[in-house]
């Protein structure tokens, strides 16, 4: 099994703080730009940051999984990480300041399966993934646009 390793990233039209808050907010903001490649997103305790423990499916490249993720923040207010209670996933998103925007990382990395299903899964899940974490960039920028007025 080798570790695959999937990442995007974007400058953000909004300060970091507030990008980082729209992150961590897994209730009233975070769901509100996920592309639809996500879907059944629930929160089932906490909701802001730390501790929060959400459920969604995710569809790539035709095959649908569920996940139930853990939020921790080894850097608040800059790194969130949400890792799946059931697998090695672990999905970060990182927040850096750049003057009155922000760059955000998004970094997903888990153990790739063996055999033949891991040569497929190491060749088309990155692809697959980084096309979905662009449109979560994008989304996010267009919502920190329109609720910051930039």
């Amino acid at each position: 099994m080798a570790k695959i390793n999937v990442s995007a990233e974007r400058t953000i039209s909004a300060p970091a703080e507030t990008v980082y808050g729209y992150l961590a907010d897994m209730r009233e903001h975070h769901p509100k730009f996920l592309p639809p490649a996500f879907s059944d997103f629930t929160v089932e305790s906490g909701g802001l940051g730390a501790g929060t423990v959400t459920r969604f499916k995710t569809t790539a490249g035709g095959r649908t999984r569920e996940y139930q993720m853990e939020v921790s923040e080894p850097e608040p207010g800059r790194v969130l990480k949400e890792s799946d209670t059931n697998s090695s996933l672990v999905t970060t998103f990182t927040v850096t300041p750049e003057g009155d925007s922000s760059r955000v990382r998004i970094e997903t990395s888990w153990d790739g399966a063996g055999g033949i299903g891991g040569f497929f899964e190491r060749t088309f899940a990155p692809r697959a993934m980084r096309g979905i974490y662009d449109d979560e960039l994008e989304r996010l920028d267009a919502y920190a646009r329109q609720n910051t007025g930039v």
